[in-house]
Protein backbone atom coordinates (compact mmCIF):
# COMPACT_ATOMS: atom_id res chain seq x y z
CA UNK A 1 0.00 0.00 0.00
CA UNK A 2 1.40 3.41 -0.95
CA UNK A 3 2.30 5.88 1.77
CA UNK A 4 0.18 9.05 1.73
CA UNK A 5 2.10 12.32 1.27
CA UNK A 6 2.79 14.40 4.41
CA UNK A 7 -0.12 16.80 3.84
CA UNK A 8 -2.56 13.92 3.46
CA UNK A 9 -1.09 12.15 6.45
CA UNK A 10 -1.51 15.25 8.60
CA UNK A 11 -5.15 15.45 7.54
CA UNK A 12 -5.65 11.74 8.24
CA UNK A 13 -4.16 12.16 11.71
CA UNK A 14 -6.31 15.20 12.50
CA UNK A 15 -9.49 13.50 11.24
CA UNK A 16 -8.70 10.38 13.25
CA UNK A 17 -7.99 12.41 16.38
CA UNK A 18 -11.30 14.23 16.02
CA UNK A 19 -13.09 10.90 15.71
CA UNK A 20 -11.39 9.57 18.83
CA UNK A 21 -12.39 12.63 20.84
CA UNK A 22 -15.98 12.32 19.63
CA UNK A 23 -16.08 8.68 20.68
CA UNK A 24 -14.18 8.73 23.97
CA UNK A 25 -13.53 12.35 24.97
CA UNK A 26 -10.09 13.79 25.51
CA UNK A 27 -9.08 10.82 27.65
CA UNK A 28 -9.08 8.77 24.47
CA UNK A 29 -6.72 11.11 22.63
CA UNK A 30 -3.17 9.75 22.65
CA UNK A 31 -0.56 9.55 19.95
CA UNK A 32 -0.61 5.76 20.14
CA UNK A 33 -4.41 5.64 19.85
CA UNK A 34 -4.33 7.86 16.76
CA UNK A 35 -1.67 5.68 15.13
CA UNK A 36 -3.75 2.58 15.74
CA UNK A 37 -7.08 4.02 14.65
CA UNK A 38 -5.55 5.56 11.51
CA UNK A 39 -3.70 2.37 10.57
CA UNK A 40 -0.34 4.14 10.69
CA UNK A 41 3.01 2.81 11.87
CA UNK A 42 3.76 3.39 15.53
CA UNK A 43 5.29 6.82 16.08
CA UNK A 44 3.69 8.45 13.03
CA UNK A 45 1.47 10.85 14.97
CA UNK A 46 4.28 11.96 17.25
CA UNK A 47 6.49 12.52 14.20
CA UNK A 48 4.05 15.08 12.76
CA UNK A 49 2.70 16.46 16.04
CA UNK A 50 5.31 16.15 18.76
CA UNK A 51 3.07 17.10 21.67
CA UNK A 52 -0.55 16.59 22.63
CA UNK A 53 -0.99 20.36 22.46
CA UNK A 54 0.20 20.38 18.84
CA UNK A 55 -2.18 17.53 18.02
CA UNK A 56 -5.14 19.38 19.54
CA UNK A 57 -4.17 22.54 17.66
CA UNK A 58 -4.24 20.52 14.43
CA UNK A 59 -7.74 19.38 15.34
CA UNK A 60 -8.85 23.01 15.76
CA UNK A 61 -7.55 23.87 12.31
CA UNK A 62 -9.14 20.83 10.69
CA UNK A 63 -12.51 21.40 12.38
CA UNK A 64 -12.53 24.99 11.13
CA UNK A 65 -11.73 23.81 7.59
CA UNK A 66 -14.55 21.27 7.64
CA UNK A 67 -17.13 23.67 9.04
CA UNK A 68 -16.25 26.36 6.50
CA UNK A 69 -16.48 23.78 3.73
CA UNK A 70 -20.04 23.12 4.90
CA UNK A 71 -20.81 26.85 4.82
CA UNK A 72 -19.42 27.07 1.28
CA UNK A 73 -21.36 24.05 0.06
CA UNK A 74 -18.33 21.81 -0.38
CA UNK A 75 -18.83 19.47 2.55
CA UNK A 76 -17.10 16.09 2.74
CA UNK A 77 -20.19 14.69 4.47
CA UNK A 78 -22.00 13.98 1.21
CA UNK A 79 -24.70 15.97 -0.55
CA UNK A 80 -24.44 19.48 0.82
CA UNK A 81 -27.20 21.95 1.66
CA UNK A 82 -27.31 25.22 -0.33
CA UNK A 83 -24.16 27.26 0.25
CA UNK A 84 -24.86 29.83 2.94
CA UNK A 85 -21.89 31.90 1.78
CA UNK A 86 -23.59 32.77 -1.51
CA UNK A 87 -27.25 32.94 -0.46
CA UNK A 88 -28.86 35.69 -2.59
CA UNK A 89 -31.44 36.88 -0.03
CA UNK A 90 -32.61 36.38 3.54
CA UNK A 91 -35.07 33.61 2.74
CA UNK A 92 -32.38 31.66 0.93
CA UNK A 93 -29.95 32.35 3.75
CA UNK A 94 -32.45 31.05 6.32
CA UNK A 95 -32.94 27.87 4.30
CA UNK A 96 -29.17 27.41 3.95
CA UNK A 97 -28.53 28.05 7.64
CA UNK A 98 -31.26 25.57 8.57
CA UNK A 99 -29.63 23.03 6.27
CA UNK A 100 -26.32 23.54 8.04
CA UNK A 101 -27.89 23.19 11.48
CA UNK A 102 -29.69 20.04 10.41
CA UNK A 103 -26.48 18.59 9.01
CA UNK A 104 -24.48 19.40 12.13
CA UNK A 105 -27.17 17.89 14.34
CA UNK A 106 -27.33 14.67 12.30
CA UNK A 107 -24.52 13.41 10.05
CA UNK A 108 -22.09 15.98 11.50
CA UNK A 109 -23.07 15.34 15.11
CA UNK A 110 -19.85 13.60 16.15
CA UNK A 111 -17.69 16.35 14.70
CA UNK A 112 -19.57 19.03 16.62
CA UNK A 113 -19.34 17.08 19.88
CA UNK A 114 -15.60 16.77 19.38
CA UNK A 115 -15.35 20.49 18.66
CA UNK A 116 -17.06 21.37 21.95
CA UNK A 117 -14.84 18.98 23.88
CA UNK A 118 -11.66 20.27 22.25
CA UNK A 119 -12.69 23.91 22.69
CA UNK A 120 -13.07 23.47 26.44
CA UNK A 121 -9.48 22.27 26.60
CA UNK A 122 -8.28 25.74 25.56
CA UNK A 123 -9.96 27.21 28.63
CA UNK A 124 -7.66 25.03 30.74
CA UNK A 125 -4.51 25.25 28.63
CA UNK A 126 -3.27 28.78 27.79
CA UNK A 127 -0.96 27.35 25.13
CA UNK A 128 -4.02 26.43 23.05
CA UNK A 129 -5.92 29.69 23.28
CA UNK A 130 -4.23 31.37 20.31
CA UNK A 131 -4.83 28.30 18.13
CA UNK A 132 -8.51 28.18 19.05
CA UNK A 133 -8.83 31.91 18.42
CA UNK A 134 -7.33 31.58 14.94
CA UNK A 135 -9.62 28.68 14.12
CA UNK A 136 -12.70 30.57 15.32
CA UNK A 137 -11.87 33.75 13.43
CA UNK A 138 -12.55 32.11 10.09
CA UNK A 139 -16.18 31.46 10.97
CA UNK A 140 -16.66 35.04 12.15
CA UNK A 141 -15.07 36.54 9.05
CA UNK A 142 -17.27 34.37 6.85
CA UNK A 143 -20.38 35.24 8.88
CA UNK A 144 -19.57 38.95 8.61
CA UNK A 145 -19.32 38.64 4.83
CA UNK A 146 -22.69 36.91 4.71
CA UNK A 147 -24.25 39.54 6.96
CA UNK A 148 -22.86 42.35 4.80
CA UNK A 149 -24.19 40.72 1.62
CA UNK A 150 -27.62 40.48 3.25
CA UNK A 151 -27.67 44.20 4.03
CA UNK A 152 -26.39 44.46 7.60
CA UNK A 153 -25.16 47.92 8.58
CA UNK A 154 -22.88 46.38 11.21
CA UNK A 155 -21.80 43.04 9.78
CA UNK A 156 -19.18 42.25 12.43
CA UNK A 157 -21.75 42.67 15.21
CA UNK A 158 -24.29 40.60 13.28
CA UNK A 159 -21.66 37.92 12.77
CA UNK A 160 -20.91 37.71 16.48
CA UNK A 161 -24.61 37.18 17.21
CA UNK A 162 -25.07 34.58 14.47
CA UNK A 163 -22.03 32.58 15.55
CA UNK A 164 -23.01 32.74 19.24
CA UNK A 165 -26.61 31.71 18.56
CA UNK A 166 -25.52 28.89 16.27
CA UNK A 167 -23.05 27.61 18.86
CA UNK A 168 -25.67 27.85 21.60
CA UNK A 169 -28.31 26.02 19.60
CA UNK A 170 -25.92 23.22 18.67
CA UNK A 171 -24.69 22.79 22.23
CA UNK A 172 -28.22 22.84 23.66
CA UNK A 173 -29.44 20.17 21.25
CA UNK A 174 -26.36 17.97 21.26
CA UNK A 175 -25.08 18.16 24.82
CA UNK A 176 -27.49 20.23 26.92
CA UNK A 177 -29.56 18.93 29.81
CA UNK A 178 -32.55 18.22 27.56
CA UNK A 179 -30.60 16.92 24.55
CA UNK A 180 -31.67 13.30 25.03
CA UNK A 181 -35.36 14.12 25.39
CA UNK A 182 -35.68 16.51 22.45
CA UNK A 183 -37.45 15.44 19.26
CA UNK A 184 -35.28 14.49 16.30
CA UNK A 185 -33.99 17.48 14.31
CA UNK A 186 -36.67 18.82 12.00
CA UNK A 187 -35.72 20.88 8.97
CA UNK A 188 -38.94 22.93 8.94
CA UNK A 189 -38.53 23.86 12.60
CA UNK A 190 -34.88 24.73 12.09
CA UNK A 191 -35.79 26.92 9.11
CA UNK A 192 -38.18 28.90 11.32
CA UNK A 193 -35.47 29.24 13.97
CA UNK A 194 -32.88 30.31 11.37
CA UNK A 195 -35.29 32.91 9.99
CA UNK A 196 -35.73 34.41 13.46
CA UNK A 197 -31.97 34.36 14.11
CA UNK A 198 -31.23 36.19 10.87
CA UNK A 199 -34.01 38.73 11.37
CA UNK A 200 -32.71 39.61 14.83
CA UNK A 201 -29.02 39.68 13.85
CA UNK A 202 -29.61 41.78 10.75
CA UNK A 203 -32.07 44.22 12.34
CA UNK A 204 -31.16 47.90 12.06
CA UNK A 205 -29.33 49.09 15.19
CA UNK A 206 -31.39 51.06 17.67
Amino acid sequence: MSTPPPADRRTLIADTAIGLVAAAGLRGLTHRAVDGAAGLPAGSTSYYFRTRTALIAACYQRLAELDLADVDGGSPLGAAPPALAVAPDRDAAAAALAGLLYRWLTVGRERQLARFELSLEAARNPELQADLHRAGQGARVRAAGIAAALGSERPEEAAELLVAWTEGLLYDRLAGALARSRPAPDLAELTAVARRMLAAALADPA
